[in-house]
């Protein structure tokens, strides 16, 4: 089985390819309904016509944003559009149409623009103010005339949809109408109401198989419609009503003015008012790569493009789907989601054991209708047929059929979505956002995380602690701005904003600094230059550029240094060693350095680029970032579970080191390197480093990217964090993107799998936790239904076989189908981890789904059932001591009973496939209790209420006992089970962790 699964259904954990996808899809042979069996698979030829379409739209762009000027120009003289103002438009005192003003920024169209009086001119039109923004009270009717910034999504499934799709099954198809020809022969040879119930009791058992699975599966598209929408929740910074404030994407409206920083993600059409640098990539929209430069000669914004560098404000002109993104949308939205690795997997193990199961159906049918002929050849009677030979050959069919349902394990594939739904809903609530199923399964196999250091293992609230200082700080590209509370908020990055703190705190005047020179141009700080620059005018002429960023970046532009006494000193070798020798010794205690630096510049000054030497040095900050609670506990967690942490920060490699050891991540063995220098390795050489490798400083993203290939290459599941959107590449490439909730640019999180919404290291570790509950709940689900199959199909076939009947009807074999299916995945598959799977050796790449334990307690427990059940089927008269008419109604009864609570009590067994203790948190699962419950509650309604539809009599309370007991006992001979020693299944990469380690131990010591 595992060689067939390899070979047909293994799939990447991300970004499988096109011919894996198709590959296991063809393997996929028998269906018994393909509606709900591909539910959550992605649909590969309507991706195919989206994405057609989409380089259609892109093909489109292309030409109206890179064709020359000059043709456009010849174009629209002859061909331009007049648009005239709707009754609607000028009864809400606007000035201009929406389509104009959409057809502006589409084309690209200055001379329109100009036409109108540039962006100032249409702020006019669209009545707002470029200061104050848009009034909370002028919402509606801007939303009335220029629509909502929302795109044409496909409208929810209904629940009797779900209920349609659930009727689709071919087999319950057949079974209705064996059922309804059973009713007319019933009638026809035993009258009414007799006739009716053999019919009938399949009918009202399909019936109950369709409403749960339908329940169960709508419940699902909710959770998953909720998820949904959380991952669409996006919020920008606007002005509004005078203040900056957050709104949610889907709330701007034409005439927001709305500000754009590194990472940003354009919500919508607009027109550029002021900015600095500012770098856009169209390429999700044009496909072309080279980023444009938005300026007043280029000022058109479109929406779903990103802001590359630099920061800037823009006018809002078109949202929604006037927007060519909300058009590219609508096509995206086709073609879902790509399926797990779990998923396919179970895909395979239904499809062998569908096969199997199907040969023992018509196997079974063959046997009964060929003992059913012996017999009537044998009476001579074989050319002698009535109503009731039809019926017999009719249940025989109806059996089969009911084999096939029973046999054809439809649920696997569902329990891993199931699974995984619970288990997002679940980490929603706990701060982390999964945006790919496949995700929530692969975090669970992680044997690496390289973790950022600030705001994932700190705190991310930052203080000046220490300063060497000789005269005031003037640099900082935070912002003090008003609340809509009134008071007075610091914007900027936590680092800037512990800089403005401080300036503040020793009475220093923001506004009044800001008012007395104009800033000429800035150049934010990014992961590449490590150092952010501004340029501003002196009040008393010419220029002043400041500076700050890495210490050893700006200490490379510096000549001067300010000395004790304010004078300038020149930077001697002396100097820098004094300077560094201060740099190392705060970075060792733990504290983020940071060096400011500024260069006074003449009237000639040509201002393109800001310069980058000849500086005069004036401070060095050490900035506290204090470890966040938690955080040692969470990584002695991880490496108790055999998960590497490593530590990928640009900060210095001393703060680096000295947070490594507070938080337990770089040990006495550890190596610690900066990124510059892994990178400039030869692969052999990396291959060396990164078992000792524990802490990398002064990465750049591309050392991170680096990194992770190699880690990928030595058959490591990595985990990577990344907030900036340089981390983008290094996202995509791991097995499991982190982006970070709070810090994270969109940017970041649009290139992630899980978006860890409190930016904690804690959290990250309850999504391994959780990811490794889903493989083990799936694990046990198997095992369970395995079981079950196994049973079902032996116990019928040798029954058939010998006694020329099946102990089991149709309308009892549906009910232990949805026992096993259903119910079983409800029970198993939604169980909350506990903290002993972190205790348990990582599942890496080419482990076995299937284990030899599971194999071990599938075959025991279904040795234990068939020898139990098939004795009972032979000899229980005798042994039960049963007489009279009723005898074998009684008996095949208590058979049915005894096989159900058989299965009741295996599913407490499947709890745990390893350990004796099966019942360690079994009340901490309310959907396992309400599962366990409600199957006993319905057994019993179904043995003494509705026997006349499932074919069952009353029994007595001593048989009741009895058949509880058989079932309890499988739990007694499940610990002499789990006592077989068996051979761990060994990896196919290597029995023994790279590093040296072995796999931590199993059995007696887990439980």
């Amino acid at each position: 089985m595992e060689k067939l699964l390899e070979e047909k259904f293994d799939l990447e954990h991300k970004h499988p390819s096109q011919e894996a996808l198709r590959r296991w899809r063809s393997a996929v042979s028998l269906v018994r309904n393909r509606h709900r069996r591909f539910r959550y698979t992605a649909n590969l030829d309507k991706r195919s016509e989206a994405e057609q379409a989409r380089r259609k739209i892109q093909e489109k762009l292309r030409v109206a944003l890179y064709v020359q000027k000059a043709a456009l120009q010849f174009i629209d003289a002859g061909n331009r559009v007049e648009y005239k103002l709707s009754q609607e438009v000028r009864e809400a005192d606007f000035g201009i149409d929406p389509n104009e003003l959409a057809s502006i920024v589409h084309g690209h169209d200055s001379r329109r623009l100009k036409f109108h009086g540039e962006v100032e001119g249409i702020a006019r039109k669209v009545q707002v103010s470029l200061t104050d923004g848009v009034y909370l009270t002028d919402l509606p009717r801007r939303q009335k005339i220029y629509g909502f910034n929302q795109y044409v999504e496909k409208p929810p499934k209904s629940f009797w949809i779900f209920v349609w799709e659930a009727l689709q099954d071919l087999t319950l198809i057949i079974l209705i109408v064996c059922a309804v020809i059973s009713i007319g022969v019933g009638i026809a040879t035993k009258g009414w109401p007799e006739g009716i119930y053999d019919g009938l009791g399949i009918v009202l058992s399909i019936f109950l198989v369709v409403m749960v699975t339908s329940i169960s599966d709508y419940k699902q598209s909710l959770q998953f419609r909720e998820l949904d929408k959380e991952k669409k929740k996006i919020f920008v910074q606007v002005t509004r009503d005078g203040c900056r404030q957050k709104v949610l994407i889907y709330d701007l409206v034409v005439g927001d003015i709305v500000h754009l920083s590194i990472g940003d993600k354009v919500p919508a059409d607009g027109i550029f008012i002021s900015g600095y640098s500012l770098l856009i990539d169209e390429s999700s929209l044009s496909g072309e790569s080279e980023p444009v430069n938005i300026s007043e000669e280029n000022p058109f914004l479109l929406s779903g493009t990103k802001v590359q560098d630099g920061n800037g404000i823009m006018l809002v002109t078109s949202v929604g789907m006037r927007t060519e993104w909300g058009r590219l949308m609508e096509t995206l939205n086709e073609g879902g989601e790509d399926e797990t690795p779990l998923q396919v997997k179970l895909n395979g193990v239904a499809t062998i054991i569908g096969k199997i199961g199907l040969t023992f159906a018509v196997l079974t049918f063959v046997v009964l209708v060929a003992r059913f002929l012996v017999d009537k050849a044998l009476q001579n009677k074989f050319l002698q047929w009535s109503l009731s030979d039809a019926m017999k050959l009719l249940n025989y069919f109806s059996i089969a059929v009911t084999i096939i349902v029973v046999a054809v394990p439809e649920g696997l594939p569902l329990a891993v979505t199931l699974s995984l739904a619970f288990a997002m809903k679940k980490l929603m609530n706990d701060r982390a956002l999964v945006r790919h199923l496949s995700a929530c399964e692969t975090m669970g196999s992680a044997t690496c995380i390289c973790t950022d250091k600030t705001g994932t293992l700190t705190t991310n609230h930052m203080v000046v602690n220490k300063i060497w200082i000789c005269e005031e700080i003037k640099n900082t590209s935070s912002e003090v701005v008003k609340g809509t509370d009134g008071k007075n908020t610091i914007l900027g990055t936590p680092t800037e904003s512990a800089l403005l703190e401080f300036g503040l705190l020793l009475g220093g005047d923001f506004d009044g600094q800001r008012q007395k020179s104009n800033i000429v141009k800035v150049e934010p700080f990014n992961s590449v230059r490590k150092k952010m620059s501004v340029l501003v005018t002196l009040p008393t002429g010419g220029f002043r550029a400041f500076c700050k960023g890495a210490p050893e970046i700006i200490l490379g532009m510096c000549s001067k240094v300010i000395g004790s006494h304010g004078e300038l000193v020149y930077l001697t070798e002396t100097w820098i060693e004094n300077v560094m020798n201060i740099i190392n010794g705060f970075a060792s205690e733990a504290l983020r350095t940071l060096c400011l630096a500024f260069k006074d510049i003449d009237d000639s000054f040509n201002n393109d680029n800001i310069p980058g030497d000849g500086y005069t040095l004036v401070a060095i900050l050490g900035i506290k970032d204090p470890l966040r609670p938690g955080v040692k506990d969470a990584v002695e967690a991880c490496l108790a579970a055999g998960i590497t942490i490593r530590m990928v920060t640009g900060d210095n490699i001393y703060t680096a080191k000295a947070i490594a050891k507070e938080c337990g991540i770089l040990t006495d063995d550890g190596l610690a390197i900066e990124g510059p220098d892994f990178s400039s390795k030869s692969p052999e050489e990396m291959k060396k480093l990164i078992p000792k490798l524990q802490v990398m400083a002064r990465s750049l993203p591309l050392d991170k990217h680096t990194l992770v290939k190699q880690l990928k290459d030595l058959r490591e599941v990595v985990a990577v964090t990344g907030d900036g959107s340089n981390d983008g590449p290094a996202l995509r490439a791991a097995d499991i993107g982190l982006a970070m909730g709070i810090a994270g640019t969109e940017v970041a999180k649009e290139n992630a799998d899980v978006v860890i919404m409190d930016d904690n290291f804690t959290t990250i570790v309850n999504v391994v936790k959780w990811g490794r509950a889903v493989y083990i709940n799936i694990q046990k689900f198997v095992q369970f239904q395995l079981t079950v199959n196994v049973v079902a199909l032996v116990i019928n076939f040798v029954s058939a076989c010998i006694s020329g009947s099946a102990p089991l009807t149709a309308v009892q074999l549906l009910w232990v189908n949805m026992i096993m299916d259903t119910l079983g995945a409800l029970a198993l598959a939604t169980e909350p981890p506990n903290d002993m799977l972190m205790k348990r050796p990582t599942v890496g790449r080419g482990i076995s789904f299937i284990t030899r334990t599971m194999w071990r307690n599938i075959i025991g427990q279904s040795i234990y059932q068939l020898i139990i059940l098939l004795t009972l089927q032979f000899y229980g008269k005798e042994l039960l001591r049963l007489s009279g008419s009723d005898a074998t109604s009684v008996l095949n009864t208590f058979l049915f009973n005894s096989f159900v609570f058989c299965q009741v009590f295996n599913e407490i067994n499947s709890r745990d496939m390893e350990n004796i203790n099966v019942f360690r948190g079994m009340f901490n699962s309310w959907v396992f209790i309400v599962v366990m419950f409600c199957t006993i509650v319905f057994q019993i309604l179904m043995v003494e209420f509705l026997g006349t539809f499932a074919s069952t009599v009353p029994l007595s309370w001593q048989l009741w006992l009895f058949s509880i007991l058989i079932g309890s006992i499988s739990m007694v001979f499940a610990v002499i089970i789990k006592q077989i020693p068996v051979e761990p299944a060994r990896n196919t990469t290597n029995s023994q962790h790279y590093y040296g380690y072995v796999a931590l131990p199993t059995g007696p010591e887990l439980a």
